[in-house]
């Protein structure tokens, strides 16, 4: 089979240990990413099968529909919203998603864009390389409270940095969320808006759904700290559209740190976020670890040679034709 690997940004896919086990087909891993569907029709119409880094390429209708090659689509992660499933089947193809990543791994990021954020390493380490010493006042964790929006795989492990770091921990999100963080001890507030009005840092995480699209409102961050800090390790569309730019300039949250954007990859450093100096941005970072990679590609890999022999492992069920 002729396979392309999309938006391997690192060409890490070809460093993987068990990438010989594909000796006998032709890999081609792109480190770009190409966004309009006619141009990404185009790449992808020689290829037999697709290997997807999670959901940084969508494969819309408008895509698949193009790519009378396409055979088979081997996704890392088990999230599926990006693909037009219904075209799959009309088309034939067949798609496996299976592995997950270890959420510690996002959680440390979670916690080091906090620390980051709160001691302002990034702009003292700048500071330093252009000669000056000593410019900003940070502010120390301990006696804080930290608020967890979303205590699930990655939430919980957040929230136990933050009773190690000595700070009071609350948590939010929906029934199962809150459910699961009595159960494991932490403290609910009584109403959503006083979960946003009494933490000192707030950390989103929140897989993205229909249902979860906008869950964070322009209101919901308007009750924050002037001298708060809001952290989104998950996804940018979980907080309503242009609403964090927004209240940033209105000063409630005071900061944010944020890893995530509406459109990726962010070339050119064009979205607003990236250019406002009470956020700290990085690039998606959150997963993105040696031993995660070598997890998810280990997967995506198992997942081709599977559908060669044909005993396809971790289907996805494919909505009937209507």
């Amino acid at each position: 089979m002729r396979i392309a690997v999309l938006d391997d940004y690192q060409d890490a896919f070809r460093r993987h240990p068990n990438f010989q086990a594909l000796a006998a087909h032709e890999v081609t891993a792109f480190t770009d990413t190409v966004k309009d569907p006619d141009e990404l029709a185009a790449r992808l119409a020689p290829f037999d099968a697709i290997v997807l880094i999670q959901q940084r390429s969508p494969l819309p209708d408008a895509v698949i529909s193009r790519l009378s090659n396409l055979k088979f689509i081997s996704q890392t992660g088990r999230n599926t919203y990006h693909l037009d499933l219904a075209a799959c089947r009309r088309q034939g193809v067949t798609v496996s998603a299976g592995g997950a990543g270890d959420p510690s791994v996002t959680a440390e990021l979670t916690w080091g864009l906090v620390l980051a954020a709160l001691r302002h390493i990034p702009e003292e380490v700048g500071n330093l390389k252009a000669g000056r010493w000593q410019s900003t006042l940070g502010t120390r964790l301990r006696g804080k409270i930290l608020g967890i929006y979303g205590f699930g795989r990655i939430g919980s492990i957040v929230a136990g940095y933050g009773r190690a770091f000595g700070m009071r921990v609350l948590c939010f999100g929906r029934e199962g969320s809150l459910a699961r963080a009595r159960e494991a001890g932490y403290e609910v507030p009584s109403s959503r808006a006083a979960f946003f009005s009494v933490c000192d840092v707030i950390c989103l995480h929140v897989l993205l759904t229909p249902e979860t699209r906008g869950v964070i409102t322009a209101a919901d961050l308007a009750h924050m700290k002037p001298d708060a800090l809001l952290v989104n390790t998950s996804r940018a569309p979980i907080i309503e559209e242009g609403a964090l730019a927004a209240a940033l300039l209105a000063g409630r949250p005071g900061r944010a740190a944020v890893d995530v954007f509406d459109d990726e990859p962010v070339l050119g450093a064009s979205d607003p976020l990236i250019g406002m100096p009470n956020a700290l941005c990085t690039p998606h970072l959150g997963y993105v670890a040696r031993e995660t990679y070598e997890a998810l590609f280990g997967t995506a890999i198992d997942q081709i040679l599977a559908f060669e022999t044909g005993a396809p492992i971790n289907l996805v069920e494919l909505p009937a034709p209507r």
